[in-house]
Order: structure tokens, then C-alpha cells, then sequence
């Protein structure tokens, strides 16, 4: 062990050791493939996959065209986002009050907080009204930080993963499965 890493905060070496895992598993799989798309007889079609680049709404509606997407995701180390957009649209489902704070106070330790192993890129506005929606949480105290993840989502990931060589061979490709070779 290097000696600069023994006077590092236990917090940090919990994080290298959470990102080297991470990394360790991703780097077994250096191309995302659509494993999602080789369950069953029903496949997208080459069309449903062209339907996807009408919208991201298209995209997050289709059973496999978010599992293409959320692929997409682990390969580029930001699939930290579509988990916590998905958290969002559960947790705004939540009728008991008293599961919705501990759902909330969930979320935001595994997304929001200081310390969060999922941590989302937000900016300190979006972190500071959230955290202060957590005072008393309703359906409504995630719904800006969700807005700025989707949008993020919507304007950044979503043109890359149609810009991917997998995305464009799944569109061409027969019943839109990607074997491992072909990636």
C-alpha cells in the first residue's frame, strides 16, 4: 500500500475501493452489449430500434430501448443517472407517509448526499433545494433535481447512444440483436 493512501480519510479509501470494484467489473466487459435483447422470441425490430430516435421519450417507453440505453450508461460510468430518474418516478408512486420519508431520505443518501456512492451531477442550487425538500418530503421534493437528470439525460447521453455503433448496427440488424463478436 502507498504511504500517501494511509493518511487519506477512511471515507476516501471506501470510495477508491467502491470505484475499483466498479471499474474492475466494466473493464471484464470492455463493450456494451444488449444482453436484454437475447431474452426470449420477442426482440425488437429494426424498426422499433428506428423508433427510439424520434425521442427519449420513445426510448425510456420501449422495455429495450432502455435496457440499450441504460447498457449504454455502465459503458460511459453515468448509469447513475437513469437509476436515480427511475428511484424518482417509484418514489413519487409512494402513498404512506411514512414510507415516503424513508424512501426519500434512501434516494437522497444514495444519490444526493455528501457522501453518496451514486452520486448525481447536479449543481449546488438543484443539491440545496433538495436537501431542503427533505425537511418534509412529498411526492414533489425530487422533482427538480430529477428534471435537471432527465434533461441532462435527454441532451447529452441520449444523442451519443444514437451516435454509438451499436445503437446504428441494432437499427440495420435483423430482430435488433448485437452478438458480443459484433460489437
Amino acid at each position: 500500500m502507498c504511504k500517501g493512501l494511509t493518511s487519506l480519510p477512511n471515507s476516501c479509501l471506501e470510495r477508491a475501493k467502491e470505484l475499483k470494484a466498479r471499474l474492475g467489473s466494466i473493464l471484464q466487459k470492455p463493450d456494451w452489449k444488449l444482453t436484454c435483447c437475447k431474452l426470449g422470441k420477442n426482440r425488437p425490430t429494426p424498426e422499433e430500434c428506428l423508433k427510439w430516435k424520434h425521442s427519449f421519450e420513445k426510448l425510456l417507453s420501449s422495455k429495450y430501448g432502455l435496457c440499450a440505453f441504460t447498457a449504454f450508461l455502465v459503458s460511459e460510468f453515468s448509469e447513475e443517472n437513469i437509476a436515480f430518474y427511475f428511484a424518482c418516478e417509484e418514489y413519487r408512486s409512494t402513498k404512506s407517509a411514512a414510507k415516503m420519508a424513508a424512501k426519500a431520505q434512501k434516494i437522497y443518501d444514495e444519490f444526493i448526499g455528501s457522501d453518496a456512492p451514486r452520486e448525481i451531477n447536479i449543481d449546488h442550487e438543484t443539491r440545496d433545494i433538495t436537501k431542503a425538500n427533505m425537511e418534509t418530503p412529498s411526492a414533489s421534493c425530487f422533482d427538480m433535481a430529477q428534471h435537471r437528470i432527465y434533461m441532462l439525460m435527454a441532451k447529452d447521453c441520449y444523442p451519443r447512444f444514437l451516435r454509438s455503433q451499436t445503437y446504428k448496427e441494432m437499427a440495420d440488424r435483423d430482430g435488433c440483436m448485437v452478438h458480443q463478436e459484433n460489437v
